[in-house]
Formats: structure tokens, sequence, C-alpha cells
């Protein structure tokens, strides 16, 4: 077995040392089809992705020890804005995996966010110098993604096209959610509109990105994913109001105003929603009337149950919370018998907190919070400003699709939280990666440097 092994081992070394793009290259296209230990081997105590966390951590010790020899990185990218918010929320996953409840669980938590981000944003923002590279990593990671769509797809055929409770399984064994599944797609989908109508690329490119957007499309639908919908939906938002020009001030007062009424009529509100009783099912209509369904919908009582759970930890533990990576194993007893649903567990068993705000806010404390939402806004204006600030157009639609791709998770993040795996965290730092070598490139044409 370890001799079999040897020769890849052997291959992996080779291109760190001499060709260590290769490298991450190699990790893009694999993240969308590695497979959890568990499904190769069973009875371990630990479980990771194959290939790429192993790849990753690897990576992350030649950056350490190449930062050691040559004792510099980009100064240009540890000082920009969205480098200085990761690296402060990074530093509070440490102060509080000190003080964790489970310092074991929180610490492998804090190193598997600590090699996403050197891999997936640190070393990809110097890939992506110049606007450099980008298409080649989007398209490496899409292709490998369509080849799960098709493999899921066809087991999906198998039980019936529109069968919902099929959907659920069928993306197994590489995703073990169809949620993660579809907001991976969800994410993709702005950059294949880009690559398809905004005339950077050659016609042939352009009709081959129609096809691979119509399985992205396709891939969406049966993914059965409503957070995924409902995220798509608010990017499309996002791009109007971008491509309308319209300014910050209004937009923030016509937010406040809407806050505003539904503090207002918030009870009124709830009693509409809790008078909506359609369930998630196979049908495309009903599944979309479920979403707004607090009544009987198992999933989404399901998601308020462990949301409620979040608000009572932090209630708890506000300052520090109860470290990295332990909700799951600290939530079971702030279930409320009369939250609990027919698929409630006391395991965290179908996801974690079902948010990316809420789960930090309970296993880190107010500041997890904090430092995530500024992490966003910050990318948010970064973005906005890089888009408006350049005139090359290839750059423009990069930054765009970009900024698309990631709205979609922070909209997705509200239902669901998938950052500790590599599948959501390769294009969530990535996108963001993106962004910010965007940023450093255009600020240096206004400077006359390049």
């Amino acid at each position: 077995m370890v001799i079999n092994v040897l020769p890849l081992v052997l291959g992996v070394v080779l291109l760190a040392a001499f060709a260590f793009d290769k490298l991450l290259y190699l990790v893009v296209f694999f993240t969308p089809l590695s497979l959890p230990l568990s499904e190769i081997t069973s009875g371990l105590a630990f479980n990771m992705f194959l290939p790429t966390e192993p790849l990753l951590f690897g990576v992350l010790l030649i950056f350490i020890l190449k930062w050691f020899a040559s004792g510099k990185f980009d100064r240009e990218i540890l000082t920009h804005p969205v480098s200085l918010a990761i690296g402060v929320g990074l530093f509070w996953l440490l102060l509080t995996t000190l003080t964790s409840t489970l310092p074991v669980v929180s610490l492998k938590f804090l190193l598997s966010r600590i090699w996403f981000v050197v891999g997936f944003y640190l070393l990809a923002v110097k890939l992506f110098e110049s606007g450099k590279n980008v298409g080649k990593y989007i398209w490496l990671y899409t292709v490998a993604l369509l080849i799960v769509i098709f493999y899921s797809t066809w087991r999906l055929y198998g039980y019936g096209l529109w069968n919902k409770q099929a959907a659920h399984f069928v993306v197994s064994p590489f995703y073990n959610d169809h949620t993660a599944y579809g907001a991976v797609i969800a994410m993709y989908l702005p950059f294949l509109f880009g690559f398809s109508f905004s005339g950077i690329y050659s016609s042939g490119i352009r009709k081959l990105s129609w096809i691979v957007l119509g399985l992205l499309l396709m891939g969406l639908i049966l993914s059965y994913a409503r957070a995924a919908w409902v995220s798509v939906v608010a990017a499309m938002g996002v791009w109007l109001v971008i491509r309308m020009k319209i300014r910050f001030k209004p937009l923030f007062f016509t937010f406040l105003i809407l806050i505003s009424l539904l503090l207002v009529f918030q009870n009124q509100i709830l009693m509409y929603l809790e008078r909506n009783n359609t369930e998630s099912s196979s049908n495309l209509a009903e599944h979309i009337s479920s979403i707004s369904n607090i009544s009987s919908d198992a999933s989404n009582l399901e998601r308020l149950n462990r949301w409620s759970c979040a608000i009572r930890m932090f209630e708890d533990k506000p300052l520090l919370g109860w470290g990295p990576g332990t909700y799951m194993f600290n939530y079971a007893p702030y279930q409320l018998t009369a939250d609990r649903t027919i698929i409630s567990t006391n395991s965290a068993d179908g996801g974690n907190a079902h948010s990316e705000y809420l789960g930090p806010m309970a296993e880190s404390g107010f500041m997890g919070l904090v430092t995530f939402l500024a992490l966003i806004g910050i990318v948010v204006y970064t973005a906005v400003r890089t888009y408006s600030r350049t005139e090359d157009k290839r750059l423009k639609t990069i930054v765009l699709c970009a900024l698309l791709g990631l709205v979609t998770y922070y909209v997705h993040g509200i239902l669901n939280n998938f950052l500790d795996t590599d599948k959501l965290s390769l294009p969530f730092w990535g996108f963001t990666a993106i962004i910010v070598a965007a940023d450093i490139h255009t600020r240096k044409v206004c400077r006359g440097n390049v």
C-alpha cells in the first residue's frame, strides 16, 4: 500500500519544488471530486477530504518554509484591508481556541481554516496578479464540478429526475449534502454568465460557456436546494443595482425603511408565514412555496431550532464563545422540547448551526460574528470600488462575477454553513483573492506602476 502511494507523493513533492502553481491547480481540480476518508476506510477516529486536505496541509508547510527562508511575502497583499480583516479573524479564532471547551476540536478547526486561507487566498492572490490565470482557475473547478453534476444527474435519473428525496443523497460521496452541492453551483453561475454574454472571450469559448451554463442551471434545479435558488435571485438583484449605478445612500435608506417595516409588522408577517403549510416536495412550484413555511416544513423548523440553540449558547458565553468548531458537540442541551422536530438529533446530523453568522457567534462570541461581517463589508466595498475604477472590460467582468458569486454565498450563509469544508472554502476564499488581486493591480495602474 505504502509503496503504491510513493510515486504519487514523489510527484507532488516535485510539483511543489519546481511548479508550485501547478500544485495549486491540482488542488483546485480535485476539490469537487475529493472524498471523505470515511468513504474509503471505516473505524478511524478522525476524518478528512482526500486528496485535497493532505495537499493543502503540504502547501501550508511549504509556504511556511519558504517564508522563513526568504523572510518576506508580498507586502501589498499582507497589508491589504481584506488581508488585515482575515488576519484579525484568524487571531480571534486562535484566542477562542485557547479558551475552547474542546481545545482539540477547535485546534483542528483553526488549522483547517489557516490552510484554506493560505492555499485559497494568499497564494491565489499571487496567482491572479494582473488578472492572470483567473479563467484557468475557474474552468478547472467547473470541469470537475461537471463530472459531479453528470454523476448526480445519472443517479437521480434512476430514481426519477423529479424525485426530491433522492436529490438529497445522489450527490454522495462527493458532497454529503445537496444544499452544499447547490451552493457551489450557485457560486460559479455568475462566471459562466459572464463568460457567455460579456464578449471577453472568442465566439467558440462563448458557445462552450453557454453549454456549460445550461448544465450548471440543470444541476442547480435538480439539486432541490432552496437556499441556493434564493441566493441566485439575490445575486441578480445586486447585479441590477450595480448595472443601474444606484448610489449607496438611497440603498442604505431603503434598507433602513425595510428593516423598520419588518419590525413594525413582525407579528402580522409571522401570522402570514404560519398560514403557509406547503411542505417541500418534488413539485417545483410547491418546493419554492415551501421556502416561507415555518409552520410544518421540517427542514425550515429544524433551522429555527438550530438558530435558537446558537442564540442561547451565545447568551451563556457572549464574550469568547464555546470554541471554534464545537457547536455540534455542545448544542444538544440547548434544544427546547417545543422546538424539536422529527429530524432533530443530539449530534448535529445534517449540518451544524445552519448559519454562517450565528455559528461563529455561538462558537467565538460577539467578535466572531463582527469579524466575519467586517470581512464581508470590506470585500464588497473593495469589489465595487475596483469595478468602478478599472476601464479594462475583462477585469470589470471578472470582478463583478467574483462579487456576485460571493453574494450567493453571503446570502446562502444565512441558512447554511459550509466554510469548514474544502468544497465551499475554495470558491469563497478564491473569489475573494480575485477581487484583492484586481484591486492591487488597478491601484498600480492608477499610480502608473504597470
